[in-house]
């Protein structure tokens, strides 16, 4: 890691907890089924942060959108999706999103992809994990596996948590 990186981590890391909303976006769970969000509460539990808000829509673009805005005003910092980034006529969160944001972060996905690959082998090409920046937050989209979740969470979103909300701020 280069200094200027190690500098910014640092900086980051003086910022305190990182306040963050998790959406589920599925036609089949239900707040007791939703075993991602029962993972990612705990985990940002766990690593210090906050939730401020969680949701889940049903794949519909209009809930999707509307839920990005509620999420958004709700204080978070990083909104993380999970589901709806297929390519089945039914997955909608990739194309709402992806019209929705500010700026993108396409090395989320190409890592997020690569990651996937030694874990699926050729079928991570069919996620479109997207991140990006959207009215001074960031938002984060992937699969909606438990796999998928958890690895995205463990080797991507957490280790630059912190440094991810610094920098809309700066």
């Amino acid at each position: 890691m280069s200094s200027s990186s190690q500098h910014h981590k640092s900086l980051a890391a003086q910022q305190g907890p990182v306040a963050l909303a998790v959406v589920t976006v599925s036609d089949s769970r239900t707040p007791e089924t939703d075993t991602n969000y029962a993972y990612l509460r705990s985990a940002i539990a766990e690593a210090g942060h906050s939730l401020t808000a969680y949701r889940l829509v049903k794949d519909d673009a209009a809930q999707v959108e509307a839920v990005l805005d509620e999420m958004v005003d709700s204080g978070a910092r990083i909104v993380l999706f999970n589901g709806g980034t297929g390519i089945s006529a039914r997955d909608r969160t990739f194309d709402v999103l992806s019209r929705k944001l500010e700026k993108t972060l396409p090395g989320f996905g190409e890592i997020f992809r690569m990651l996937s690959y030694e874990q699926v082998g050729s079928a991570a090409m069919l996620s479109r994990a997207v991140a990006g920046t959207y009215r001074g937050a960031v938002i984060i989209s992937v699969p909606g596996s438990p796999a998928a979740v958890r690895l995205a969470w463990e080797k991507l979103i957490l280790p630059e948590i912190a440094h991810l909300a610094w920098e809309l701020t700066r």
